[in-house]
């Protein structure tokens, strides 16, 4: 294991018995959480993204911050669901908080995991083209999205702007360079897994992804990797990949934490015999790691 940190989804509920009642507490104690990582020496604090859902949602203004208030960590999110994002829009944004953070950013995306509505994305303005389906959407905004972050203009200038203009075509600023490749994606499939590697983008293998083989989840995601790192090298790319794998842990700190430890085990014991893989603890920390 060559990196380690953590994956928070940033819950937050208002029961009494919370020590995260809201929305600002989440965020702030988001905040709070990548400091003190970093103070420990961890490499990594990633986010991941949920809409509709009490927990952490829009990322930038999240990763923004913890930019401006650490030095050394990597941030990020594990994952984006593109099918909700404006690719441009989007490109602004990545490239403000890269900035801030002194080029640290090291965005998740996928095409997203289940969610708290139906079809929720239709609610942001956006619907699959025809012939599409939503995932195709997803990786049709993650193309875009890895396209404009390359930097290269595409705009045709007004003769008469506000401001003077460069020369040539105008492109998205801010811009911040190297973060092209700095971009993950999150594959449930092999298939995906082989897609990113064909766009140059770094894999985030987790315990979402699809058993495929009937095989155990260890077997089923060393493949992944594999597959991954051949398509890689098959594309040419000149840079090495970076693959991280994430699992959930759960913190003992003294024994009113146990009934929760053991309940949690009973849970993953029984969703591993039943589909061969994990299953998500969303109360659990979630630790990336470049570990192949």
């Amino acid at each position: 294991m060559k990196n380690i940190g953590f994956l928070s989804f940033g819950h937050w509920t208002p029961s009494s018995q919370s020590q995260t009642r809201s929305a600002a507490d989440a965020l702030l104690q988001s905040i709070d959480l990548a400091v003190a990582a970093e103070e420990l020496g961890a490499d990594g604090a990633y986010f991941r993204v949920h809409h509709f859902a009490r927990q952490l949602a829009s990322p930038f203004p999240l990763l923004a911050a913890v930019g401006a208030k650490t030095s050394r960590i990597e941030i990020g999110t594990a994952v984006i669901d593109m099918r909700y994002e404006n690719p441009l829009y989007m490109a602004e944004d990545a490239g403000a908080a890269d900035l801030i953070s002194g080029g640290r950013l090291q965005l998740g995306l996928s095409r997203g995991s289940p969610e708290q509505v139906i079809d929720g994305w239709r609610h942001f303005g956006y619907q699959p083209a025809e012939g599409e389906t939503d995932a195709d959407m997803g990786r049709r905004h993650a193309n875009v999205f890895l396209d404009v972050l390359r930097g290269k203009g595409f705009a045709q200038p007004n003769p008469r702007p506000m401001f003077p203009n460069p020369p040539g075509l105008l492109r998205l600023e801010p811009h911040s360079s190297g973060l092209r490749d700095r971009i993950w994606w999150g594959a449930g499939s092999n298939a995906t897994a082989i897609w990113a590697a064909k766009l140059g983008m770094n894999l985030q293998s987790s315990t979402l992804k699809n058993n495929e083989t009937g095989e155990p989840f260890h077997i089923q995601q060393a493949a992944q990797i594999r597959a991954y790192r051949s398509a890689w090298k098959e594309a040419g790319h000149e840079r090495e990949p970076r693959v991280s794998v994430s699992r959930s842990i759960v913190a003992i700190m003294d024994d009113r934490d146990r009934p929760t430890s053991a309940m949690v085990e009973k849970m993953m014991t029984r969703s591993a015999l039943l589909t061969h893989r994990p299953k998500r603890f969303s109360g659990a920390v979630m630790l990336p790691s470049r570990a192949f």
